[in-house]
């Protein structure tokens, strides 16, 4: 029976997460070691983790969008176009 059909989420390991990313399984367990990897499982020796933990640290990692100049967002620009160009 597989995770699907139990209904649970599937779990990848360290090398998965690692090749995902495009970074080293040594990163992984670096920024284990720094508390900037995502939330794992560790189950005995091995560690999982949950593919919407990862996603919710990846949008954490999301850099903010920035206009063509790079001095604000796409929100404060959009803004700046609805309300005339006045900026608060």
């Amino acid at each position: 029976m597989n995770t699907q059909e139990l209904g649970l989420e599937p779990l990848i390991g360290v090398e998965e997460l690692a090749e995902y990313l495009g970074v080293p399984v040594q990163t992984i367990y670096d920024w284990r070691l720094s508390g900037r990897a995502p939330r794992a499982f560790k189950l005995g020796k091995h560690l999982r983790f949950a593919v919407s933990d990862v996603q919710a640290w990846l949008d954490d990692q999301h850099e903010p969008d920035r206009d063509r100049h790079g001095d604000r967002d796409h929100a404060d620009h959009r803004r700046g176009h609805r309300d005339g160009g006045r900026h608060e």
